[in-house]
């Protein structure tokens, strides 16, 4: 039996008959930028969120470099965050001209370890960026004591997090910024690139409406530079929809998640994803470890079942991060951890049957 590691077309087949009369009714007005419809998905989102206010942007990456942008980072400041993450994370911060100073992770649940970020604060310093990776909130209480410590904004990472809780409050709600992506395979996905901004003040929100329309208030009055982030008036209808399913989904995900840790108890030397306590992980990605990762992936793969890895270098050992001189052995955790993690399938559209036959899979290459 095949399992793929994730299946677009069996959600969209679930929500065809909602999306496809919207559609129709929405194309006959031709109006793509922004408008009612994009408004309307801002309301939705915030309110999803728990944020005050929302912003429908270009993309996740996009998101993170407006927010840098909002704070005026650039050359000679430096800006915190991990080393174990996807690239635009780091890369954003460079296309500003400032310096991403990375920090490990924690090898427990593959976020940001709080004490290496104080360990990194200097003088220039201006923002810290802590990921909620795979779906899971980072140590939020430490890094906020530590970010009103030193007088420090967060920008919080959350393209993987939508969704997930910590005592109640969701991704999004803790930070100055809450930088979203609605790619495809995201928990919320759109049909294309999309993302979102969420903020703690309406002068933030309304600072990020002037900068997602190249920094004008005005049409053709440009009060800084900023550029072309706008979310398309399709992908917020589209978004609109699928976010009235996402708890639907977030339950299945977690169900799925719930299979894998009774099943694959004790197998090899399999070390399986967390859940810490006060938190709600939704599971963008259902991370296991094994030193043997690469010959377990082929033997998933000769069985027809489909698996990922994220990530297979640390970001500071990127060909473009080499200027900043860091060196094997700076981030063990992260090290390691590009050298363990497998992703397996947990899309909600997996059937029973899918999920068994992934967990026999991986016992069949154990034992």
């Amino acid at each position: 039996m095949s399992v793929p590691f994730f299946d677009l077309k069996k959600q969209y087949q679930s929500l065809q008959a909602e999306i496809a009369p919207a559609l129709e009714k929405f194309l006959p007005q031709q109006a793509f930028i922004l408008g009612p419809t994009v408004e309307s998905f801002e309301k939705e989102m915030a309110s999803y969120c728990q944020a005050p206010f929302a912003l429908g942007v270009s993309s996740g990456t996009d998101a993170l470099l407006m927010a840098l942008e909002a704070l005026e980072i650039g050359p000679g400041d430096e800006v915190i965050v991990p080393a174990f993450t996807f690239y635009c994370t780091a890369s954003v911060v460079t296309r500003r001209g400032a310096t991403p100073i990375f920090v490990d992770v924690d090898l427990h649940d593959y976020n940001i370890l709080p004490a290496a970020i104080e360990a990194a604060i200097t003088s220039r310093t201006k923002a810290i960026i802590p990921v909620h990776l795979f779906g899971q909130i980072v140590q939020i209480d430490a890094i906020q004591k530590i970010a009103i410590k030193h007088s420090l904004p967060i920008i919080e990472d959350s393209a993987q997090g939508i969704g997930a809780e910590y005592k109640g409050k969701r991704a999004g709600s803790f930070g100055r910024f809450g930088a979203f992506s609605f790619f495809p395979t995201k928990n919320l996905g759109a049909f294309g690139d999309g993302g979102a901004l969420t903020f703690a003040s309406v002068h933030d929100q309304e600072h990020c409406k002037i900068l997602r329309m190249h920094g004008s208030r005005i049409r053709y009055q440009h009060e800084e530079i900023g550029g072309c982030f706008r979310l398309d008036a399709l992908q917020a209808l589209v978004l609109e929809i699928k976010l009235r399913h996402l708890e639907k989904w977030q339950e299945k995900r977690r169900q799925n998640a719930a299979f894998y840790n009774q099943a694959l108890q004790e197998i090899g030397d399999l070390i399986l994803p967390v859940e810490n306590p006060n938190c709600r992980h939704v599971y963008h990605q259902y991370v296991i470890r094994t030193t043997k990762r690469e010959a377990l992936k082929v033997h998933l793969t000769c069985l027809g079942i489909g698996s990922e890895v994220y990530y297979p270098i640390p970001v500071p050992h990127q060909k473009s991060m080499e200027y900043l001189g860091h060196r094997y052995g700076d981030f063990p955790h992260s090290e390691q951890l590009s050298e363990e993690v497998l992703a397996l399938p947990i899309f909600p559209e997996l059937e029973p049957s899918q999920l068994e036959e992934t967990v026999k899979g991986i016992q069949s290459f154990f034992l």
